[in-house]
């Protein structure tokens, strides 16, 4: 086989392992000629070439299981695969990110509403629990802020880490503290104290979201992708319908000094804890060792995915990943639409004090806030289908969705105050825009490629998020009451510039993938191959596809982006 410290089984040829004159030749020593040198024609080719091995490492955990001729794809069995896969992580997400949406119904009772992914939200007037801690309005003010403050500091670090670990593990881990935080709401008696494990609870909510998409992106296509996060997010919507009337039900328990708020806590706290013990039993890490999928299908779970040329995940930071991607305009406009997106995110604080305000009762408010959920639900199902249904739409739909958002904020401003039912269809109306923020996690995860690139990019979004939800409520000011009208204008500006962002991304990547059209075909990366002992025993060669080397989306020069 020739220098045997040449061709170890662990490691690969990877970054230009044979430097020819040309750049745009083909690099890579062919699989014969591998197979069958001799020392003397090896010593020839080290005469003429730099060799360069990497470990294996550097290249895409699925590489192994892609490696080699597989024949063509059944597309029957490459769908019950698929199905098989729904059947076993879908019900699992759907649960959990439910099982976070009752925990802010402590406060949704008392006047507050939830906002993305409906975790623990303080923005405005539970009573009962700022007289139970003996809050002031500014100590309770900074328990909202530390919840975005905490989910920015860690956002990196939890990604980081569930690029390091495995990712269910990872989230199972951060879900069981989460519950514990939870529960320990109930013990608070002070400032001091709820800031801590509010702190603890921001800390740990940037790994769920962020988690979700990378598991989206390593077990189903890109278009499959648009369809699974926009079914767990719809679970918002669920547990606002739901929990509504569980929350309703909750101010009737009678326990002495331990209130009504207190046992949702404990409660939803337990509920949240057993999500936690499912995911770490059951949820799959990766496709490569998903324990419900036999060996075969395994491999056939990794291949349905070579469409993306994405691959499915890689153990180690790259830090030329992370400056490309910090360098990279598409993911500084997936930020800015993120943060601009989410500034009137702080309407739903603010939701159920507007519709209170229009004459309704503090029961008929809390019921009208089932509508908020139904409308989530509907809006984000068919705007996901939608966007699965017709090719390269995404931007189309997402921009398409915020029109009533523009529409409601116009309503609300120029309705008369005594419209009353004109005015609560206009803030309903003003909720259809959650799909464009939904299509957006689906996207940026389409058109990022690399997994270091993937998570930092990741991060940065999510962090953008945070930055607009903090930002959000200071524009809620009791002098522009009752009507709020430069909330409302800012709220209506932020719409028509997220619209115009995700139309500009579309132009943007709609021209890179016509650059790539017309250039030549990159040879770079095509002749790579990896050592490994085969049935017999004997050690073989493999071709490992491009689509499975870890390589980024600018890397690789036949990489098209979905629109």
């Amino acid at each position: 086989m020739g220098k045997e410290s040449r061709f170890r089984w662990d490691w690969l040829p990877l970054i230009a392992p044979w430097r020819a004159t040309d750049s745009r030749s083909n690099p890579y020593l062919p699989l014969d000629t591998m197979g069958h040198s001799s020392e003397a024609e090896d010593e020839k080719l080290d005469s003429k070439h730099d060799f360069v091995a990497v470990a294996t490492s550097e290249v895409d955990t699925a590489a192994e299981l892609a490696a080699g001729d597989h024949g063509p794809l059944d597309p029957a069995e490459a769908l019950r695969i698929r199905k098989k896969i729904d059947l076993h992580i879908l019900p699992l997400m759907c649960i959990l990110y439910w099982c976070g949406c009752p925990q802010w119904l402590v406060f949704h009772y008392y006047n507050c509403a939830t906002g993305f992914n409906s975790w623990i939200r303080l923005l405005s007037g539970p009573l009962l629990i700022r007289e139970a801690t003996h809050l002031t309005t500014n100590q309770y003010n900074w328990l909202g802020t530390i919840f975005y403050l905490s989910y920015l500091a860690f956002e990196f670090p939890q990604n980081l880490a569930l690029q390091r670990f495995p990712v269910g593990k990872w989230m199972s881990l951060n879900i069981s503290i989460w519950a514990v935080a939870l529960c320990a709401h109930a013990a608070c008696k002070n400032f001091a104290g709820l800031f801590v494990v509010r702190l603890i609870l921001g800390m740990c909510e940037g790994s769920i979201t962020a988690g979700f998409m990378i598991v989206s992106s390593m077990f189903y296509t890109r278009t499959e992708q648009t369809l699974r996060v926009g079914y767990w997010f719809l679970m918002n919507g669920t547990a606002q319908i739901i929990t509504g009337f569980i929350s309703f039900g909750t101010l009737h328990i009678k326990t002495g000094e331990f209130e009504p708020w207190q046992w949702l806590m404990i409660i939803t706290g337990i509920i949240t804890l057993l999500a936690a013990l499912a995911f770490w039993f059951l949820f799959p890490d990766s496709p490569t060792n998903a324990w419900f999928l036999t060996s075969a299908e395994r491999a056939i779970a990794v291949r349905r995915l070579k469409e993306n040329q994405t691959g499915v995940e890689n153990k180690h930071f790259k830090k030329d990943q992370m400056i490309e991607a910090l360098l990279d305009p598409k993911t500084w406009l997936f930020a800015l639409f993120s943060a601009l997106d989410n500034v009137p995110n702080s309407l739903t604080n603010q939701r159920q004090i507007i519709v209170s305000s229009f004459g309704f009762t503090p029961l008929q408010t809390t019921l009208l806030g089932c509508v908020d959920g139904v409308i989530e639900i509907v809006t984000i199902w068919t705007g996901v289908s939608i966007a699965a249904r017709i090719p390269d739409s995404r931007a189309y739909v997402g921009a398409l969705y915020m029109v009533p958002n523009v529409l409601g904020v116009f309503l609300v401003n120029f309705l008369p105050w005594e419209n009353k039912i004109g005015l609560l269809f206009s803030v309903w109306i003003t909720g259809v825009g959650t799909t464009g923020f939904v299509l957006s996690l689906a996207w940026v995860s389409s058109v990022t490629a690399g997994h270091t690139k993937r998570i930092t990019t990741n991060a940065i979004m999510l962090s953008a998020y945070c930055i607009g939800n903090s930002a959000g409520p200071f524009m809620w000011q009791s002098q522009y009451r009752p009507r709020n009208h430069v909330p409302w204008i800012i709220i209506g500006i932020c719409y028509a510039c997220c619209m115009a962002i995700l139309l500009i991304i579309r132009v943007m990547l709609s021209r890179e993938n016509k650059r790539r059209d017309r250039e030549p075909l990159d040879e770079t990366y095509e002749d790579v191959y990896i050592e490994r002992v085969g049935k017999d025993g004997e050690v073989e060669k493999v071709k490992v596809d491009k689509e499975f080397l870890d390589l980024t989306d600018r890397q690789n020069r036949e990489y098209r982006y979905v629109l």
